[in-house]
């Protein structure tokens, strides 16, 4: 689930560029940071923490809530990192991605693959020793799996790249569970469920609107591949089985009324989007969609944690 833009200074761009030794040795801390895609971390920390609150019916200990974010918020950034690297030839290309700290010559690959694995180590490590060892796999195999599956094969293999390698992307709020119960729960799964089923729609609206961008860059994004028109429908029948989903909270008890009246005026309004979508050849209408499915997702996890502390001090 990674799009945020970091302001550097201007330097010449080429389709290959090289970094000097002395820009390198340069590097500023903002350049590391660059490469952790905090806009997407935040967000995907806030589906750990509600996770772990809805595990237990109290408010979690700090001390696991302080480790255990800390923990997967430095490998979720290790993953970035990683991913920065593989795609560098490939941000090169794009204009939503070449001012990024790679393209830009900020930091090298060697840098950037020693930063990823020294706040991976770490993050594992603080899992394993603060938190508990399923946490810690767990982790480890979403990292894996965004880092070098999706990364480096799903990505240029096929276009169903954001389906498949969604599973990685929604792990956040069953590692959260897990932090706090050591064990997978039914219920800890229907929350990865939910991110793996808005994914798709979410992403694929940002597809449309950088088509010409992944084009370039030879990335087979569905687009691309199959035209917009096919994408488009995509999204709708995705977004229904979206709805489908969040529906699961309620219907299984883990959330109540509240819950419910949220995640549908949340849901028509993401219909709306991706039925304009649908109708719409302008690129700035899917660019809208892509932004507020952010907001959404954002959105109906709030919604689940205020649900779970409103029922449980009731």
């Amino acid at each position: 689930m990674q799009h945020s833009n970091i302001k550097h200074s201007t330097i010449q761009q080429s389709d290959h560029i090289t970094p000097s030794p002395s820009i390198a040795a340069a590097s500023h801390w903002r350049d590391y940071l660059g490469l952790c895609k905090l806009k997407v971390v935040a967000v995907m920390l806030l589906t750990v923490l509600v996770g772990m609150c809805l595990a237990v019916p109290e408010l979690p200990a700090f001390s696991t809530l302080f480790w255990g974010l800390s923990g997967i918020g430095l490998a979720s950034c290790s993953a970035a990192a990683v991913n920065h690297v593989v795609d560098s030839h490939i941000d090169e290309k794009m204009a939503r991605t070449r001012h990024r700290p790679l393209p830009q010559g900020k930091v090298t690959h060697q840098q950037a693959l020693l930063f990823a694995a020294v706040i991976g180590v770490t993050g594992i490590t603080t899992l394993v020793i603060f938190i508990n060892p399923l946490t810690a796999w767990l982790t480890l195999a979403s990292l894996i799996g965004y880092a070098f599956v999706y990364s480096m094969w799903l990505k240029r293999a096929t276009p169903q790249n954001i389906v498949i390698g969604g599973v990685a992307g929604a792990a956040p709020p069953l590692l959260g569970w897990v932090a706090v119960t050591g064990s997978l729960d039914a219920n800890s799964l229907l929350l990865m469920l939910i991110i793996f089923a808005w994914t798709p729609p979410h992403f694929w609206a940002l597809c449309i609107a950088r088509k010409a961008d992944y084009q370039k860059a030879g990335i087979p994004m569905l687009p691309v591949t199959h035209g917009e028109a096919f994408t488009k429908l995509q999204i709708i029948l995705y977004t229904l089985l979206m709805v489908a989903t969040t529906a699961f909270p309620y219907l299984t008890q883990m959330s109540g009324e509240l819950y419910l009246i949220g995640v549908v005026a949340l849901n028509l309004r993401f219909m709306q989007w991706a039925w304009k979508v649908y109708n719409s050849d302008d690129k700035q209408v899917a660019m809208g969609m892509f932004r507020y499915s952010i907001t959404y997702i954002m959105m109906l996890f709030v919604v689940l944690l205020i649900d779970h502390y409103y029922a449980f001090f009731s």
